[in-house]
This record gives structure tokens, sequence and C-alpha cells, in this order.
């Protein structure tokens, strides 16, 4: 998109009057969104958050949703809730449809605009096909609540209509769950649907063995979880084969269609596809008509302005600087928690941004995690509680914590996952 004035629509969106204020706009409600908002709080700025849902998601654990171990609602939360104590912060539910440059206007898709003197673009990712976008409608992605409840359809229709199928071949085909990518969300999901098969679905099924599933990830790269140390991706990929995962490295997608993938020349039916193989910057850099950098993510200083465009900063996954900083959600809240602070009481950064790393984890399956920070590791079983009081520790309220614990506790006690609904 140009910087071109555009014939938006003439009505003002703004929920409460600016009043003279610097009015600080952020679409998107994220990590790094909301991090930026909670900071501007109680500032003399008034800010106005963007986001097309009403909810915060806690995306980390959306892999939980799609495998039947959490419900949608354990890992959100509305943001009206989070910000409610934040009188100078308001929450326009709406679909962001462009950005006029010239009038300093974000336009919305469902009519109207909202001014803004500065404008925060914390928009996220989603899931890259690497120039196959048809096979989306095939491969299922992880980036919301919705795809998380289509997976778990997927996932747990197949099993119910491989229990009536009379034709092995179709019934070992439904069997069959293919995950796309080794990074930490299809090595999380691939240890997941392989605990579900093992042993939550056992003792339901009459005629079909749930057990005898056949869960295939698929990397292109020579090894699991490329940003972990290599002793850690080994033992990644020992313990998910221990579960009973193929695990299929050198090994490229070359066709997805309905109920079928090709990949590394061969050809596997399968009952649900799960695509999880990279991100790129979503909305943001065709509004502007910005520099991308890698990923197709939005190019920033060191203090996260775009270069060219003043008062307009990128942050968390859509953003990329010179450092060339992971899509990860500690990531968004450090840049959140900075341009905030410094939006709160300037008009821009005064210092450049610094990430402190917080190191990084993983969980494989049962008793089964990584963490790296620096040259510190760790595995097993004390990696996984660590992994788990870390998630706990993130999830944004009380109750959440509270709800999640429980759940987590009942599920290791048990093996059972009380979410296997097919809607």
């Amino acid at each position: 998109m140009s910087a071109e004035p555009i014939p938006f629509p003439s009505a003002d969106r703004t929920p409460a009057p600016v009043d003279g204020a610097r009015h600080v706009v952020i679409v998107g409600a994220g990590f790094g969104g909301l991090a930026c908002a909670r900071r501007l709080a109680k500032s003399d700025r008034r800010v106005t958050v963007i986001d097309r849902r009403n909810y915060h998601l806690f995306q980390p654990l959306l892999y939980q949703v799609a495998t039947a171990a959490l419900s949608p609602a354990d890992i959100a939360i509305p943001v009206r809730r989070i910000l409610w104590r934040a009188r100078n912060v308001d929450l326009v539910m709406a679909s962001v449809q462009g950005v006029d440059l010239a009038r300093r206007r974000v336009a919305l898709a469902e009519g109207g605009y909202v001014p803004f003197d500065v404008l925060v673009l914390a928009t996220g990712a989603r899931y890259n096909y690497f120039g196959h976008p048809e096979w989306a409608r095939h491969a299922l992605s992880l980036k919301g609540i919705g795809d998380a409840r289509r997976i778990r359809t997927k996932l747990l229709a197949a099993f119910e209509e491989a229990e009536i199928c009379p034709d092995p071949a179709r019934r070992e085909a439904l069997l069959t769950t293919v995950i796309v990518g080794g990074g930490p969300t299809g090595v999380e999901m691939a240890g997941s649907v392989a605990e579900l098969a093992r042993y939550t679905l056992p003792r339901e099924f009459r005629r079909i063995d749930p057990a005898r599933a056949r869960i295939v990830l698929v990397e292109a790269g020579p090894r699991l979880l490329a940003a972990f140390p290599e002793r850690l991706s080994a033992y990644a990929r020992t313990e998910l084969e221990r579960l009973g995962v193929e695990v299929r490295l050198d090994t490229k997608v070359e066709a997805v269609e309905a109920g079928r993938v090709r990949a590394g020349g061969q050809e596997m039916g399968a009952g649900a596809i799960v695509w999880a193989a990279g991100v790129e910057g979503a909305d943001g850099p065709g509004w502007l008509g910005a520099a991308t950098g890698r990923h197709g993510r939005l190019k920033v200083d060191v203090d996260l302005s775009v270069p060219g465009h003043d008062g307009i900063y990128a942050l968390g996954d859509v953003a990329v600087g010179d450092d060339n900083l992971p899509a990860l959600a500690q990531v968004a809240q450090q840049q959140g928690a900075y341009l905030g602070r410094w939006l709160a009481r300037a008009d821009r950064p005064g210092v450049p941004f610094r990430f402190r790393d917080r190191g990084d984890t993983a969980i494989v399956g049962r008793n089964a995690a990584v963490y790296a920070w620096g040259r510190w590791t760790m595995k097993g079983r004390l990696a996984w509680i660590f992994w788990a009081l870390v998630h706990i520790v993130l999830l944004i309220d009380f109750e959440k914590r509270t709800l999640v614990s429980v759940q987590w506790l009942w599920r290791y006690l048990t093996y059972s996952r009380g979410v296997r609904l097919i809607d």
C-alpha cells in the first residue's frame, strides 16, 4: 500500500475524546501490544488498542487445546478484563484495513477510522507455506482458537471414522497424523498427539487400537529444534521416537492434498495434517509500504521505529532488527514494555532496545522437556517441571494459573483429557 491519501470513511471511531493528549494507537493485543498498553496505563497519553478479537490468547499452550488437553477458555482472557484499571486505555474490537500515512489514520474494515499521533504495530505472525498458500486448505496451522478447534476435530474425527471403517488401507490413513515442522510447535504437537493416542484413547475404542496410530514429524532441516544446542535436539528426537513418533529429517514437503502428503518422494495418507513449519510477518508491512527483512517482517531500528515513518513503531513477531531476534513471546513482551515505558514520558525512546534472554524451553512429552539459556542447558524431568512452572507464571491471571495447574495435575495422574469435543 502506498503512502498516498486514501478515501477512508469519515467517521472517527476513537472511543473517548483525546482532549489534546498524545494519542497512541496499538494494533494487536498479543504479548507485545498488551505489554506496551500496560506500561502506558495511567500516563498522560490517550491509548487505543485495536484487535479483531476481544481476548488475549496465550499462544504457547494453543497446541494443548488442539490435542484436547485444555479448553480454549483456559488460555484466553478478555482484553477489557486485563486493562480495566487503565482508565486512559480503550479497546476497539475491529479489523484494520490499512493505514493512511498522510492523514495519520488507521482505517477499520468495519467502517470508520482511528487517528493517531503514535502508531504501534504488534500484529504478530502467520504461518509461512513457502509459496504454496493453497496447502493451507488441507494442512492446518496453529495460530488461533479456531485453528486449534479445527485440528482437534480433525484428530478426533479421524479416530471415530477409523473405528467404523471396513477398508484396512483407509483405516491406516485415518490413523496417521502428519506434522510438518520440527521447531518447538511441531515437536510439542507431535509429543502431545502421541500421548493422546498411546495413553488416553486405547481404553475407549473397541475395534481399533489407537496406540498403533502413526505420527509422522517432517522436518526439512538436519535436526529438530534448530535454535537449541545439538545435544538437546538429539534428546528431543530420542524421546519422540520413544513415544512412537516417526521423525523424518532432511525431508521437504512436495505436495499437500486433502488427506494426503508427499514428502521426500513418498506419499502418505493422513487423517490430520498440521503445519508448523515457520512463520512470516502478518499484516503491517503492506499497510506502510515499508522495507521488510527476514520472513517478510518489518525492518525496525534499534528503538523499534520503522525507518522513514515518524512516530510509527513495530514490535514482536511482525518486526525484525539487525539483531534478528526470534519470534518468541518473551521478545515481544520485553519490546512492548520498553516501548511503553518510553512513550509514557517522551515522544520517542531515548536508548536502544536491549533484549535480555531468559532462555528457551520446549516440552517433548511426559517427564521430558528441554531448556537452554546461553551455555546452560537442562533436559528430562527437571526441565519438564521447569517448563510447567514457567508457563504457569506467564499465564495472565491467578484464575487461569489455578485452572491449568489443576488440569495438568489431573491429566498427569490419570492420563485423561477431558476436552475431547468434535464440533
